[in-house]
């Protein structure tokens, strides 16, 4: 599932994992993802939610205000996906695809968290006025301008 995934795009995997461990929540969901993009700090995605006008400080305290409660049981072995979170990483393969990408980026994991409605990273990335049809547009954009490596 994760082959084409850039170093970076698992590197988020890896801290969204971290973060449902750390909150001891029995599953990794949207918030989990976007709590791993934020954590990471850079990459495209960061990158396109910095150009887009949101405070990243505020973007972490939103999302950790809408986190649901830790649970009080000691997670042991793999934290599972949430259907959610899966769809979201379904939605990152075809926007790479659809954009012609021969990779999955913090850029596709971004449009795959704003494609997927319903979870509470898609909901906090649009109270901060952040919609799958403009981001896309600024991906767009953004791979239009020369630049040393557009790939993260």
């Amino acid at each position: 599932m994760f082959k084409r995934f850039t170093e970076r795009a698992r590197r988020v995997i890896i801290l969204a994992r971290e973060e449902a461990e750390l909150y001891r929540h029995e599953y990794l969901g949207t918030e989990h993802i976007l709590q791993g993009i934020i954590k990471d700090g850079g990459g495209i995605a960061i990158a396109i939610v910095q150009k887009s006008g949101v405070d990243m400080t505020q973007l972490k305290k939103e999302l950790e205000k809408n986190l649901p409660r830790s649970s009080n049981s000691l997670i042991i072995g793999d934290i599972p996906f949430t259907s959610r979170a899966k769809k979201v990483l379904e939605f990152a393969v075809e926007e790479a695809r659809s954009l012609n990408h021969n990779y999955i980026g913090t850029e596709h994991l971004l449009l795959g968290l704003l494609k997927e409605k319903e979870g509470v990273a898609c909901r906090v990335l649009n109270s901060f006025g952040m919609f799958f049809d403009d981001v896309r547009e600024k991906i767009i954009d953004m791979f239009k301008e020369p630049t040393e490596s557009n790939r993260e």
